[in-house]
C-alpha cells in the first residue's frame, strides 16, 4: 500500500476525455468482445484484480458487507466475484444498455443474490447511506468528473463504507516505458480492432490513460471527495492501481 494522508484541496476537477454519450455508444458497441478483450489485454490478471478488489470490498474495518454496488459494473464480473467473496447482496450498475443485458444474461447461470441494473454513475439512483461498499473498476475513466463521480459513490455509503477502485494509471518506469507503450498504443488498438470490430475504442483507451491521473494524485482526490485512511497498491508493474478509502 501506498499514499501519505496528505489532502490537496487544490486537486483539479478532470475527467472523461470524451463525451459520455460517445462513451455510451462506444461500450454498447464492444459489449460482444469486451470479456475477450479484458482477458487478452492484462494477461487474464483481470480476474485476479479483481478477486482482489471483491475481497477489500466484502470486509469493512469492524463487519462484513451485507450490501454492495458495483458501479460501472460492464458486464458484471466484479459484482459477481464481490458476491462470491460472500457479500449476500450485490447491485451491478452501468450506463450501457448492451454491456447490462450481458451481465443479466450471466446472472441466469449464477445463484441469486447479484442484479443489475442501467443507471448513471454520476448520479446514482440511491438514498444516502445505502450500502456497506462501492466499487468500480476500469470505468473511473469515463466519468465526466472524478471527484464528482467519488463524491456521488462515498454519498451511497454507509459510515464506515468502504470505496474501492481499480483502475488503469498513467505508465512511468523509466525502463520498461517504451516497451510498455509499444504495447499499449500499438499492439493492444490493432488486436482489439480485429477482435471487436472497433479500432476507434481501443485507440481511445490508451488516450485515457494518459491522461488519467497518477496514483498519487486520485489518492488526493478521494481525498478532497470525503474519503479517509486513502491508500493504493500498484500492480501490473505499475500499470494499475486499487485504490481504497473508507467513509468517515
Amino acid at each position: 500500500m501506498a499514499g501519505p494522508e496528505t489532502t490537496n484541496d487544490k486537486v483539479p476537477q478532470s475527467g472523461a476525455i470524451s463525451s459520455g454519450s460517445d462513451i455510451r455508444r462506444m461500450f454498447d458497441k464492444i459489449s460482444p468482445r469486451y470479456d475477450l478483450m479484458n482477458h487478452v489485454m492484462t494477461g487474464g490478471l483481470d480476474t485476479h484484480w479483481r478477486k482482489m478488489v471483491a475481497k477489500q470490498a466484502a470486509r469493512l474495518e469492524d463487519r462484513p458487507s451485507q450490501r454492495a454496488l458495483d458501479v460501472a459494473t460492464g458486464t458484471g464480473d466484479l459484482a459477481f466475484a464481490i458476491h462470491d467473496a460472500g457479500v449476500p447482496e450485490v447491485v451491478g450498475l452501468d450506463f450501457s444498455t448492451e454491456m447490462i443485458a450481458k451481465a443479466r444474461k450471466k446472472a441466469k447461470k449464477r445463484p441469486p443474490g447479484v442484479e443489475f441494473m442501467v443507471g448513471d454513475g454520476m448520479n446514482l439512483p440511491f438514498a444516502d447511506a445505502t450500502f456497506d461498499a462501492c466499487t468500480i473498476s476500469f470505468g473511473l475513466r469515463n466519468m465526466e468528473d472524478y471527484t464528482a463521480a467519488i463524491r456521488e459513490m462515498t454519498r451511497i455509503l454507509k459510515p464506515g463504507g468502504k470505496f474501492v477502485c481499480l483502475e488503469m494509471t498513467p505508465f512511468r518506469r523509466p525502463f520498461l516505458g517504451p516497451l510498455f507503450k509499444f504495447y499499449f498504443e500499438l499492439i493492444v488498438p490493432l488486436v482489439g480492432g480485429v477482435l471487436s470490430g472497433d479500432l476507434k475504442a481501443y485507440k481511445y483507451l490508451p488516450r485515457s490513460v494518459r491522461a488519467f491521473p497518477s496514483a498519487d494524485a486520485l489518492a488526493d482526490i478521494c481525498r478532497v471527495a470525503g474519503m479517509r485512511d486513502v491508500q493504493y497498491q500498484l500492480l501490473g508493474f505499475g500499470a494499475v492501481a486499487i485504490h481504497c478509502g473508507t467513509k468517515p
